[in-house]
């Protein structure tokens, strides 16, 4: 019979959402400061300069002094939908991580889902809101 191998390592998990975009994050104390999404780098998953400080975020506004490794695994949505949900994730990781930042993260609207979405298409019409021109006479 064989036996599963477990990483001994402790973490913290959490989830964050965007649009259609899941971010499962693990959060582990003491690791070099690392964030690594989808098996790679994040800055080599995500390649725009705006996505990058998108994604750490939180670190700016948490000045966590210890160090902490990331990963992540993203799925669904667009490549900017992950990013706000990888930065939703994060902070909600580190708000676990230490009950104190709560307020700062909270000011920041770091830790809001941002709810807003694609509204769905309307039978009759042509998009969501977009109908035929309609004349009185």
């Amino acid at each position: 019979m064989a036996t599963k191998t477990e990483t001994k390592d402790k973490y913290i998990g959490s989830v964050g959402r965007r649009k259609t975009a899941i971010a499962s994050v693990r959060l582990y104390e003491g690791k070099n400061n690392e964030i690594i999404v989808n098996g790679k780098d994040y800055t080599e998953y995500f390649p725009t300069a705006e996505m990058k400080a998108i994604v750490i975020e939180p670190f700016a506004v948490a000045k966590l002094p210890v160090k902490i490794g990331i990963t992540a695994v993203l799925k669904g949505g667009g490549i900017h939908s992950q990013a706000e949900a990888l930065r939703h994730g994060i902070a909600r990781a580190i708000l676990s991580f230490d009950i104190e930042l709560r307020k700062k993260l909270k000011k920041e609207g770091l830790l809001k889902r941002d709810p807003r979405a694609k509204e769905r298409r309307k039978f009759g019409l042509k998009k969501a809101r977009k109908a035929k021109q309609w004349s009185k006479r």
